[in-house]
């Protein structure tokens, strides 16, 4: 099988033609705006399943596409190309499933928002930035397309920015977002300085034959501080609960299947050179990837929110996957970012479906839901048990093909990933017994409008009204059929995505993205990792039930007993005070800032405005020499006239060499 380059392109251009489409010319007509954003996306879907069964049929080898010229400015080259192999076939497809199915959600949940063309737009923007990402051949046009996901994410997270808390998630998320991409771009600097290329290819294979420990070092680690950013690894992680503050469908696309997952692709994309690194390296970004699971889990179990509960578990699974790239688990990493991004998908829609109804997100004002929304409830247990890792779900086989890595190469991080998984069966189930089970609370009243001034006000001051002013009342109702669709379909993926995992097909699949030897995947199964890691997330998922259905022992109890503890988790480590107070209003502010303030204002304005001074002062001395007068000029001209005649005399006959031998 074969498939033209310009198809391949056309996956890439098409929603970039919808954006241009939608602000040019429908940004007053939202029903065909959403309709000509959704046809782009299903066109690029349909071609994406073509490049995949080409993909497949090439056994996941690169697709011999040529590169592209684009500009040439002295010895310095930037081409334009497409890298098409097992991996960015794989990212393709679900790049491309993923935003269909959250722009015909979008549908439903948007309607009625007045910003709803400019919302399409942005969705359009964002998927082709995120394909120009996973599809380029040069870490250079990576790169830029890294930074625009930054920015479309930024317009996203913001969308209603009329709201202060959206507004302030979005500077959050860009900037925590910049200090990791500082890191990525000094590699992107270094690696062009000591290889003269940015063919991602070229540099994997230079990695094992040209590049020194130093020059790998530094390169891997500026790519894991580009990953800890987008990926929000610790101590980059506090952005993602805070863009929580966005549309949850960017929620479902942005924050748990595509640009978070970035910062894992861009570490599986140089899977060879990080091979290569050093081994300090590979122990570092497991013990990174290692710690922010376990950390996240943590605060997975004690927040209130839904969709924080979502994102500390996107930051949790995040986690896993990093730590599986620095223990050489290259397949199973891969594997898992597939897996997750269809359940993690669904349960964010999930859950913007229960706020639909409830006008909140707060899971103590929910409760009894399961009777009134039954579509919403079992798609979103499905998505559970597949995050929990339960058999056969999608989950179970991605999450434990990460512990066996860790199993086999180092017994502490596998004790750390089974711990994980009874978090988070834990905290997945504490959601559904609070949101689902027991008497319904009462949810929240719509809140009025604060739009005021702004065209793009929404019908409530928070993302769950969605034009239901009735959804607070005693009987809340099921989401309508274009959000029920995407549930329906995302959970089956959530059910059978991993059932190609025994096959080995995937494994050796995604395996053709590497050099041949790299390639060594196999299935197998350890009976103690499958054994401990069903008894963890069973023993997660009965601690939930007994603690937040039976409510034997009362988790308040637990909550007064440990309260130290707890109140340490909920401030969530304050990390944010460490983040925002000492280190934002502490150091860059009030100390480096106002410390280069003074050196602004006393050294550098200092100096040019004592020359300015120096300068004035001599002009006026000079000018009183200009008089008018001749008498005056003819008197100073004597004068300089003794002066060079005394000082021929003093150099030129030996004066000095008498006075001075």
């Amino acid at each position: 099988m074969s498939i033209p380059e310009a198809a391949v392109w056309a996956i890439y251009f098409a929603p970039i033609i919808s954006f241009l489409v939608i602000v040019a010319f429908l940004r007053h007509q939202p029903l065909l705006a959403g309709r000509i954003s959704i046809l782009a996306i299903f066109i690029g879907w349909l071609l994406a399943i073509w490049t995949l069964a080409v993909a497949i049929d090439h056994d996941g080898n690169p697709l011999d596409f040529a590169p592209h010229l684009w500009m040439s400015i002295f010895d310095f080259e930037v081409e334009i190309g497409l890298r098409i192999d097992g991996l960015s076939a794989m990212m393709i497809f679900v790049v491309t499933s993923i935003s269909l199915l959250v722009q015909i959600y979008s549908v439903g949940y948007m309607h009625g928002d007045t910003g709803y063309p400019r919302f399409f737009a942005f969705m359009s923007l964002f998927t082709a930035a995120m394909l120009g990402l996973v599809m380029n051949h040069s870490l250079l046009m990576l790169f830029v397309h890294w930074e625009l996901v930054g920015l479309t994410s930024y317009l996203l997270i913001g969308f209603w920015f009329h709201r202060p808390s959206a507004a302030a998630a979005a500077k959050k998320a860009f900037v925590v977002t910049r200090f990791g991409d500082f890191g990525f771009l000094i590699a992107v600097v270094l690696i062009w300085t000591k290889t003269g290329t940015f063919d991602i290819a070229e540099i994997n294979e230079l990695a094992h034959e040209a590049l020194s420990g130093a020059v790998l070092t530094g390169f891997v680690l500026g790519l894991l501080s580009g990953a800890a950013g987008k990926s929000a690894q610790f101590p980059l992680h506090f952005w993602l609960p805070d863009a929580m503050e966005g549309p949850t469908p960017v929620s479902s696309i942005v924050h748990s299947a595509t640009m978070v997952a970035a910062g894992v692709y861009l570490l599986a994309r140089f899977f060879p050179t990080v091979e290569a690194a050093p081994g300090e390296v590979h122990t570092i970004i497991a013990y990174v990837g290692g710690f922010t699971a376990i950390f996240a889990a943590s605060m997975g179990l004690v927040v209130t929110d839904i969709k924080r509960v979502l994102a500390y578990s996107t930051i949790s699974q995040l986690g896993y996957m990093v730590m599986a790239i620095g223990l050489g688990g290259y397949v199973a990493a891969v594997f898992h970012l597939f897996t997750h991004a269809f359940f993690k998908s669904l349960l964010f829609q999930g859950a913007g479906s229960v706020s639909h109804a409830t006008n909140t997100f707060e899971m103590p004002l929910m409760g009894g839901l399961k009777q009134f929304m039954p579509v919403t409830f079992w798609t979103f247990l499905i998505g559970s048990l597949s995050l929990s890792g339960v058999f056969p779900l999608a989950g179970f086989w991605s999450k434990d093909e990460i512990l066996l890595d860790a199993w086999n190469h180092d017994k502490f991080l596998w004790v750390i990933g089974t711990v994980v998984a009874f978090m988070t069966a834990l905290y997945m189930f504490r959601a559904i017994f609070m949101t689902f089970f027991g008497e319904y609370r009462g949810g929240a009243a719509p809140e009025a409008d604060h739009g005021g001034d702004h065209d793009d006000s929404h019908a409530a001051d928070h993302d769950s009204a969605h034009g239901d002013s009735h959804g607070w009342l005693a009987h809340p109702h099921e989401s309508p059929r274009s959000m029920l669709l995407p549930l329906v379909v995302l959970s089956i993926p959530a059910i059978v995505a991993g059932l190609v995992a025994p096959s080995s097909f995937f494994g050796e699949f995604v395996e053709g993205a590497l050099d041949p030897e790299l390639r060594h995947f196999h299935f197998h199964a350890d009976i103690v990792v499958v054994t401990f890691s069903t008894l963890a997330a069973l023993g997660g998922i009965g601690a939930a039930a007994a603690l937040y259905y039976f409510r034997t022992p009362d988790p308040t109890a637990i909550q007064y007993a440990l309260a130290p503890v707890h109140r340490l988790i909920s401030r969530l480590y304050y990390v944010n005070e460490i983040a925002e107070d000492v280190l934002v209003r502490g150091v860059l502010y009030n100390g480096i800032g106002r410390a280069s303030a003074a050196f602004d204002k006393y050294v550098v304005d200092g100096a040019v405005n004592g020359v300015a001074r120096v300068t004035k002062i001599a002009g006026d001395v000079f000018r009183r020499t200009e008089t008018g007068q001749l008498q005056a000029y003819t008197s100073v001209y004597v004068v300089g006239v003794v002066f060079a005649a005394g000082a021929l005399f003093v150099f030129a006959g030996g004066l000095l060499d008498r006075v001075m031998p």
